[in-house]
């Protein structure tokens, strides 16, 4: 009996971390204001010197976003992405990543 509550425990916990987790990437660039620079289609930054995301490559993505976010990454325009970067988290870059790469 201890071991049916236990896996059925653990369902429950993995179910509620995966509805977390599982938002979608569109949605999250929306939230997390993304989009008030880099534009809403990801391809028509406010500023020319604001990069293009559509498209980008996943891994390179959510590498430049953990890298502004740990300070590691600190030339060009990564000052001003830090603030927004502390509102995001590991999953939520990810989702936002591959959903970038999945543009044109």
């Amino acid at each position: 009996m201890k071991k049916v509550l236990l896996i059925a425990s653990s369902i429950a916990l993995l179910s509620a971390m995966s509805a977390t987790v599982s938002a979608d990437g569109a949605a999250l660039y929306q939230a997390k204001t993304c989009w008030s620079c880099h534009g809403k289609d990801a391809k028509t930054p406010i500023l020319p010197i604001y990069p293009k995301l559509a498209g980008q490559n996943a891994g390179y993505a959510l590498n430049q976003m953990k890298d502004i976010k740990s300070g590691a990454r600190a030339n060009g325009q990564a000052a001003a992405m830090q603030g927004v970067m502390g509102l995001v988290n590991d999953a939520e870059m990810k989702e936002i990543a591959d959903w970038l790469s999945s543009l044109k």
